[in-house]
């Protein structure tokens, strides 16, 4: 029996992300960039390091706008997501007790940092259909990008696929009110390079009070100078507003998902951001055996949030700003070509904040009181780096891999003055994150790799403050050593291909967020844990014959993360699963197609029970949803293209928990610790491209 079948079975259960290329870029994949396969996939992460890079064929498994469900079909990274613009990213357990929002990662665009001072990403500040690919590198052995406990996400814009001028518009519409258009230029002539996108998304939400509107513009352009000059610069805006849902109890999230949190609910409550990022990079080849790629870069975020009482209004902006440099150089060794990088990445951030009293309202929600608190924060990180890849033999390779952190944090008391004031810095001491990657290749068809780093996280601003607003002079940098090793392995002509990881981290000095009311946290250091798990990966390419083509593909994750030295306000929690991550997570589907015109996709995600104490006294369900897209396109003259899309998200319309809050208070009412997933929904897409 062929290996497919075997295969389509275990896909019923199973799940997948690494991708095979089999139809060459025509004039239809350049000209509206919707790819019934992969385009080629290039990885930022130098040398042998290890990631996983998604690009088009996993995102024509979702929708539009699911960026989200994208990236949790990689194994290992797992997406909570309360609301298109609540998400928090996990890698291999990273993350997970931090209460809203994203940090212990860093997120670039383009090469750019994006991850604010204090440690903090929003992946939803980014259109998926400007996105041409995502690579993650799980842990911290990407010595060039961080060397952050998480990892590293990198995304990389559109742009235009060969010689080339194309005009595209992808127009969605579907169920709660959904409308979303993207509108894309794209130019290379060889010399001169430009991407323009503009997009537009709105949306009612399944759940009251989640109304989402968002605008962005992309421009990504390079000049090439000459044979060894290149100048780039890239602009993103992009202006949301977005209501704010919460979280619901128990009662409330079985009886009516669909209602938002009372309190919220009662102000009309909404989060609203313009976030710009401005870049300018600058690449020089100095011969054969050298280049440089330098980054410049500035980014703005203006944040104003209506909330509910006692929280306040929130009101706060960041200028950030900084530069990136990387040599690129090779030599030769042992008579083969060794590999090397070198260089620095330096960012600032001045972090603004006040807090407003909320004044209720008999209706139309909320109005914005005195002010009751103002601060603000400089925050500075430097990161250098290097890294050298040494060819042994033919087979066998080492890479060794350095980052030195520093970084630091300075708080000022505007609001207060004389001796209330609690204004103060914290410094902390450089530290030193090694890398050691191995990789050997048993044969053309299996090759094994092996890592051994060090990882660091910082504290966020809440960590780093005393219930009092005080500078807490006792908190330490998170940090931990990942020890991995893995195998990728092509079978049946390499239409086979398997990818096998196991892999455990030991992080020391956990940060502990402790909720001391209903949207304020502290930070400590409070123990250990220990992160161990295997993540699989396979997908068969079958070309039964030339017009009819199938693939099916598996992705697996499993959790072995616990408590291993945890003592919480005198309560030992020492031996107990970590809070807010799953023992099991699979995704699996096949891809179909037919002719070159026609596609089916059908795929299922499961996640299995999730603690949401660090007693273990309570977990959230498990759930399967399944996910069907279908879709056609076709050459209508050598100028035109037409391309028609329908899918249906959570086809069997089952009652789920998207994302969860860990260890919730109960602050006068039920604990809050589930946030609805949409119920079965509909949407479908109109899409015409020109070439000019």
């Amino acid at each position: 029996m062929r290996p497919l079948f075997l295969l389509f079975l275990c896909s019923c259960l199973l799940c997948r992300a690494q991708n095979q290329d089999s139809v060459k870029n025509d004039s239809i994949t350049q000209l509206d960039e919707v790819i019934l396969l992969d385009a080629l996939k290039t990885k930022n992460a130098t040398g042998i390091t290890k990631s996983d890079v998604i690009a088009a064929k996993v995102f024509q498994n979702y929708s539009p706008v699911e960026m989200v469900s994208a990236i949790n079909q990689i194994p290992g990274v797992y997406v909570l997501s309360g609301a298109l613009n609540t998400n928090r990213i996990t890698i291999r357990g990273i993350g997970s007790r931090t209460a809203f929002g994203t940090d212990k990662l860093r997120l670039y665009y383009n090469d750019i940092p994006v991850t604010d001072g204090s440690g903090f990403s929003t992946i939803e500040a980014f259109d998926l259909e400007n996105i041409s690919q995502i690579e993650v590198i799980k842990g911290p052995k990407g010595s060039a990008f961080g060397a952050n406990l998480g990892g590293a996400i990198i995304l990389t814009p559109k742009e235009a696929l060969g010689v080339s001028t194309n005009l595209s518009n992808n127009f969605t519409v579907g169920s709660f009110g959904l409308l979303k258009n993207n509108l894309s230029f794209n130019h290379f002539d060889g010399k001169v390079r430009v991407g323009v996108q503009y997009g537009h998304l709105e949306t009612d939400g399944y759940r009251e009070n989640s109304d989402f509107n968002r605008d962005g513009l992309l421009l990504n352009a390079t000049y090439m100078i000459n044979q060894n000059n290149r100048i780039g610069l890239l602009v993103n805006h992009v202006d949301y507003k977005a209501h704010i849902a919460s979280s619901l109890g128990i009662t409330a999230f079985t009886e009516n998902p669909k209602q938002a949190a009372a309190n919220w609910a009662g102000v009309e409550g909404y989060e609203s951001n313009k976030y710009t990022i401005l870049g300018i990079n600058y690449r020089h080849n100095f011969g054969k055996k050298l280049e440089n790629s330098t980054s410049i870069f500035y980014t703005y975020l203006d944040h104003f949030e209506q909330r509910p009482r006692p929280l306040g209004f929130l009101d706060e902006f960041t200028n950030g700003y900084g530069i990136r440099s990387r040599f690129i150089g090779n030599f030769d060794f042992l008579n083969r070509s060794a590999k090397y990088t070198a260089g620095f990445e330096w960012y600032k951030d001045h972090y603004n904040w006040s807090l407003f009293e909320t004044l209720q309202q008999p209706e139309n929600g909320s109005l914005q009181g005195n002010e009751f608190a103002d601060n603000s924060e400089l925050r500075s990180q430097v990161n250098t780096f290097g890294t050298l890849l040494l060819p042994i033999t033919e087979a066998f390779e080492v890479q060794l891999g350095l980052t030195i952190n520093k970084t630091q944090y300075d708080f000022q008391d505007l609001f207060n003055t004389g001796i209330n004031n609690k204004s103060a810095d914290r410094t902390f001491k450089a530290i030193l994150l090694p890398s050691l990657n191995l990789a050997y290749e048993l044969s053309e068809e299996i090759r094994l790799v092996g890592n051994v780093s060090r990882g660091y996280s910082n504290p966020t601003v809440e960590q780093t403050l005393t219930p009092d607003g005080v500078i807490n002079p006792d908190i330490a940098q998170e940090t931990g050593t990942n020890y991995e090793l893995g195998t990728e392995m092509y079978f049946d002509q390499r239409r086979l291909h398997i990818n096998l990881v196991a892999y455990q981290m030991d992080v020391r000095n956990l940060l502990v967020a402790e909720r001391v009311a209903e949207d304020q946290f502290i930070g400590k250091n409070a123990g250990k844990t220990k992160h161990r798990g295997i993540e699989l990966t396979i997908d068969y390419l079958w070309d039964i014959n030339p017009n009819f083509q199938l693939s099916p593909f598996l992705s697996y994750t499993l959790n072995d993360h616990k408590f291993i030295d945890f003592v919480d306000e005198g309560e030992s929690y020492s031996g107990n699963p970590l809070t807010g991550v799953p023992k099991q997570r699979r995704t699996a589907g096949v891809q179909l197609r037919i002719f070159t015109n026609f596609y089916w996709n059908i795929s299922h995600r499961h996640v299995s029970e999730i603690p949401l104490t660090d007693s273990n006294t309570l977990s959230s369900e498990a759930f399967t949803v399944f996910t069907t897209r279908l879709g056609y396109q076709k050459k209508l003259t050598d100028k035109f293209t037409l391309g028609a899309d329908f899918g249906i998200n959570n086809i069997a319309n089952e009652s789920y928990a998207e994302s969860v809050l860990i260890n919730a208070g109960s602050f006068g009412g039920e604990p809050r610790y589930y946030y609805p997933g949409n119920p079965r929904n509909y949407y479908g897409s109109l899409r015409l491209g020109y070439r000019l």
